[in-house]
């Protein structure tokens, strides 16, 4: 038995290379403090730049964001339909933010999902930045764990229906390169805000091996302090890829 995660790969010492967050909590710290769903949503801005900020400067080489799940679609219109325009927002205004910066904007997830006028400004985006060197910024939009599993298969199975690919040959390794972000290192943490302890269809396949860090702190307050306690916390662990710890004392020796 093998696995798709290559741990050559997975962040060496005290600082992890790949970040994902689930942002959860916007519509409970709205309602603590009796707003609309959309105030909650539209004061989680800031805390996103914060977390762009700290992680840059902590050394962090990708940071990914889940910002709108397949599922989030079930959400009364109305708050959908300002989340769509918060996006629009963000496309037209921050990403010339992290372009002045050198960041690279990737989105992940089914696009077509979104409106013709979004889609143009996600393509632009990412050809704007496409070339920036620094941190690579992925917001997962539309997206879910279950869905880019089966778009892998499926792009397998045309591969195989046209003669490119064997069947025989197909292992973890090979549906990992159809998943999303299969170019980057897997995530090293995963964040939950909002005191929930569950993933959420959020990178089922990337996420195997990612240690996990559940914060009750709602999302527009979760800022620097509470993100330098999860990098703390996962610089204070130790990550054994299926070793021994005997197994691991002997390959740092070796080092």
């Amino acid at each position: 038995m093998s696995t798709s995660i290559d741990d050559k790969n997975a962040a060496v010492g005290r600082v992890p290379r790949h970040v994902a967050m689930i942002m959860d909590g916007n519509n409970r710290w709205a309602k603590s403090r009796h707003l609309p769903g959309i105030a909650g949503h539209k004061a989680g801005v800031d805390a996103v730049r914060q977390a762009v900020e700290v992680s840059a400067r902590a050394g962090v080489e990708v940071l990914t964001l889940f910002a709108f799940s397949s599922e989030n679609w079930r959400r009364p219109a109305a708050e959908v339909s300002a989340l769509m325009q918060l996006f629009t927002v963000a496309l037209e205004r921050e990403v010339k933010r992290l372009h002045r910066n050198k960041l690279r904007l990737v989105v992940m997830g089914d696009k077509n999902g979104f409106s013709a006028r979004i889609q143009k400004l996600i393509a632009d985006a990412e050809t704007l930045t496409a070339n920036n060197t620094g941190m690579v910024i992925v917001i997962a939009a539309n997206y879910g764990g279950q869905w880019d599993i089966a778009q892998a298969c499926r792009k397998m199975a045309i591969e195989v229906q046209q003669g490119r690919l064997d069947p025989a040959d197909i292992n973890e390794h090979t549906l990992h390169q159809y998943t999303w972000l299969s170019e980057y290192p897997a995530p090293d943490l995963l964040i939950r805000t909002g005191g929930e302890q569950r993933i959420s269809n959020f990178m089922l396949w990337q996420c195997a091996y990612s240690e996990l860090y559940f914060s009750p702190v709602y999302w527009p307050d979760f800022k620097e302090q509470e993100y330098r306690q999860a990098l703390e916390s996962f610089a204070d662990r130790t990550r054994r890829f299926g070793r021994t710890d005997d197994q691991l004392k002997e390959t740092a020796s070796r080092v």
